[in-house]
C-alpha cells in the first residue's frame, strides 16, 4: 500500500485491486455511459472480475484502487500501470527506458457532488507514485482521441501531447482488445518535479 497527502482533501492510499472484493465496484464504475472510453460498457461483475484477474497475473501490467482515507477508505478512482515495452502502444512510438504507462478511471461525484480541484489533485497523487514510488522517469498515457476531457487534464496536468496513433487490435485467448485511435501524451520527471534533485 502507498499513502501520500493531498493538501486540502486528507490522505489517499492506493493498494492493489482484489479482482473478487473489488469488481461489484469497479463494475459500477465501467458501466456508467461516462465511462465509455473505458472500453467495459456491457461487461458483467463476473466479467469484470475475470479480467483483473487476469492482469493480477501479469508482471508487466497492475491495476490499483485509490482510496480516501478519511472516508472509511471509500475508493475514488482506479489506476492500472503497464510496462510499454509489453504493451501494444510500444508500437506506435519509441519506448525509453524508465518509462511506465498509466490508465485512470475516476469514481463519480459522491452525494456531496463534484469536488474542485479533486481531479488535478488525484492526478499529482497518481504522477507520484508513478514517477518516485515506482521509480521511473516518464509517464505516458493514451487516452482515446475522441475523449477531450481527458485529454484536457493530462495537459492540465503537465503532459504533452504526442502524436495521434492507432493502437493495433489484440486477440488472444485470454485478451481481446479493439482497434484504438489513441492521443498519446508523455509527463517526464523534470516536468512533474521542477526543481527538484535531479535523478
Amino acid at each position: 500500500m502507498s499513502e501520500h497527502t493531498v493538501d486540502g482533501f486528507g490522505t489517499v492510499r492506493l493498494r492493489p485491486l482484489d479482482p473478487e472484493r473489488d469488481a461489484a465496484v469497479v463494475h459500477t464504475w465501467v458501466s456508467e455511459e461516462r465511462a465509455v472510453f473505458w472500453g467495459m460498457t456491457g461487461l458483467t461483475r463476473a466479467q469484470v472480475a475475470e479480467i483483473y484477474a487476469h492482469m493480477a497475473t501479469l508482471d508487466t501490467h497492475h491495476a490499483y484502487l485509490a482510496c480516501l482515507a478519511a472516508k472509511d477508505d471509500t475508493p475514488v478512482a482506479l489506476l492500472q500501470t503497464y510496462e510499454p515495452e509489453a504493451d501494444r502502444v510500444s508500437e506506435c512510438y519509441e519506448v525509453r527506458p524508465g518509462d511506465i504507462g498509466i490508465h485512470v478511471l475516476l469514481a463519480p461525484a459522491g452525494p456531496e457532488g463534484p469536488r474542485p480541484g479533486w481531479t488535478d489533485a488525484l492526478l499529482s497523487v497518481f504522477t507520484e507514485f508513478a514517477l518516485r514510488t515506482l521509480d521511473r522517469h516518464r509517464i505516458v498515457v493514451d487516452p482515446d482521441v475522441r475523449n477531450e476531457k481527458a485529454i484536457a487534464r493530462f495537459v492540465r496536468q503537465g503532459f504533452t501531447p504526442g502524436p495521434a496513433v492507432v493502437l493495433p487490435e489484440i486477440d488472444l485467448p485470454d485478451v481481446h482488445l479493439p482497434e484504438k485511435h489513441a492521443q498519446l501524451a508523455f509527463l517526464p520527471w523534470a516536468v512533474a518535479f521542477p526543481g527538484a534533485d535531479p535523478r
